[in-house]
């Protein structure tokens, strides 16, 4: 018998996700959102966090909570030396911070990228962590260049197929 899918509050969902990995342990959860993007894709990947060890450094991935109780899961880009962090989605222009150390909730160790797993020192892990971070005034133009070739490249598969 195959289970009953169930609809759960995001809020709570991540409230229980969040108290896990305070008490010490590794949790995961599929990606909803687009801010990420194009490293990591609403409903396609996922991501395993727990409790920071330390402070966060710069390409850092975290699970924050704002101050309204939404949960935002992005890149640390820069910090403050009062201990605030700024943190920018992968596929944002705009800075959210300061955050405070205590809105910090988890920090990604690992993520599932198109069904493979990875985590610091793949290449495309330290790509988004580094040189995309320092691309940022040029990331709209990068993604649309990104884009078209990434549609070129479908566009030429489905031409070979048919030609088959």
């Amino acid at each position: 018998m195959e289970p009953t899918p169930r609809t759960v509050d995001a809020k709570t969902y991540l409230s229980v996700l969040t108290e896990l990995a305070a008490q010490g342990n590794t949790v995961s959860l599929t990606v909803t959102g687009n801010s990420m993007t194009p490293f990591l894709v609403h409903g396609r990947d996922q991501i395993c966090f727990h409790k920071p060890d330390g402070p966060l450094k710069k390409g850092d991935m975290a699970l924050f909570r704002r101050r309204n109780g939404d949960y935002v899961m992005h890149r640390v880009c820069r910090t403050d030396p009062k201990g605030g962090y700024y943190f920018l989605g992968d596929g944002q222009q705009e800075i959210e911070g300061p955050i405070a150390p205590e809105q910090i909730c988890g920090v990604v160790g690992r993520v599932c990228r198109k069904g493979i797993w990875i985590g610091p020192g793949a290449f495309w892990w330290d790509f988004f962590a580094g040189p995309w971070l320092w691309l940022r005034p040029f990331r709209p133009g990068c993604c649309r260049i990104w884009g078209g070739i990434s549609r070129l490249q479908k566009g030429g598969r489905s031409h070979e197929k048919e030609q088959a």
